[in-house]
């Protein structure tokens, strides 16, 4: 087995999940990067998406995050976003009725930071709890809109 990477998931909140494991995969500005041991130093803004984490004994965590960064140097690999929660713990019935409830603000350009976050955030949620599902057999990956990028408006 090669070098397993030391993997540390922290939000606002606290520490959402660490441990060892083989591959990272995360979503970033850029589009989806996935990480294995060795890999080259990197920063990288991350978009509210679901973190795939294939622990060294085989089983992929999926965490939900907000937007945030992810930093791999020498085989530790940082996950920090302003919100972080494990797929298990997700109530999706909650997330997709934020959903529900906020699309049309957020759609016509009528939110304010507060409403696009809590949007974003839901969005996590549900990418997160779909995609561990369908990890586990138990379905798709749903689609869910795009999050909407925060915009200062001064």
């Amino acid at each position: 087995m090669s070098t397993p990477l030391e993997v540390t998931v922290v939000a606002a909140e606290g520490r959402v999940w660490e441990g060892r494991a083989i591959s990272v995969v995360a979503r970033t500005t850029e589009g989806d990067i996935g990480i294995l041991a060795n890999h080259a130093p990197i920063m990288a803004a991350l978009v509210p998406c679901a973190v795939k984490i294939t622990r060294v004994d085989g089983v992929t965590e999926v965490v939900a995050v907000s937007d945030g960064f992810i930093s791999v140097f020498s085989n530790h690999v940082s996950l920090l976003s302003a919100f972080g929660e494990i797929s298990s713990e997700i109530s999706v019935d909650h997330a997709r009725s934020t959903i529900a409830h906020l699309h049309g603000v957020v759609d016509s350009g009528e939110a304010d930071q507060s409403q696009v976050r809590e949007y974003n955030h839901a969005i996590a949620q549900v990418r997160a709890a779909s995609t561990a599902a369908a990890l586990a057999g138990g379905g798709q990956v749903e689609v869910t809109p795009a999050p909407v990028r925060v915009v200062d408006q001064d």
